[in-house]
Formats: structure tokens, sequence, C-alpha cells
């Protein structure tokens, strides 16, 4: 019975893990598909805005439309990088005194 229970408890840490958003996966999504467009680094990007300022973007659903009034040669970006792109500029916003390496 035991067993059933530890093997219950990691298949949903699994499955919560693979859901959520990753800074790091940000980090290297901006540094893939963006930084080249945007002819800024991730920092300057990320600087833009405070925390809460990239959170009400993010959670208006209008994260989309500041990455391209900020780097008008992106073209069209998939939806699923959004939450990703969010976490890293939201972990790097102009009060978070953290500044990332691309």
């Amino acid at each position: 019975m035991k067993t059933k229970i530890i093997l219950a408890a990691v298949v949903v840490g699994l499955l919560a893990s693979q859901g959520s958003a990753s800074v790091v996966k940000g980090q290297k999504l901006f540094s893939k598909k963006l930084k080249k467009p945007c002819e800024l680094t991730g920092a300057k990007v990320a600087g833009k805005h405070t925390q809460n300022e990239w959170e009400s973007l993010y959670n208006s659903g209008k994260l989309e439309d500041e990455i391209k009034t900020i780097c008008p040669k992106v073209e069209d970006l998939n939806d699923k990088y959004l939450p990703h792109l969010y976490e890293f500029f939201y972990e790097y916003g102009s009060d978070s005194g953290n500044v990332p390496s691309c």
C-alpha cells in the first residue's frame, strides 16, 4: 500500500513540474528566438519593466504585444514560449536586482 502512495506522489510531482514555466528555458528562448531581432540583450529587454509591470502584461494577455513593441522585428511568437519568456522577464525585471547572462 505504501508503494502505491509513493508511486502516485512521484507521478503527480513529475506531471506538475512538466507543466510549469522556467526562467532558464525563457532565457534560452530569448537567446535563440529574440536576441537577434531585438538587437538588445536580455538584461535590456527585461529591464524595460518592473516585475509588477511584467506580471500585469502577462496576466492581461498583452505580453506578446509588448515584446513586439520593444522588438519590432520579432515576428509571430509561439504561444507556448510566452510563459517561459514571462518567467525570464519577471526574474530579471528592472526592480529585481538580478542580471541575466545573455
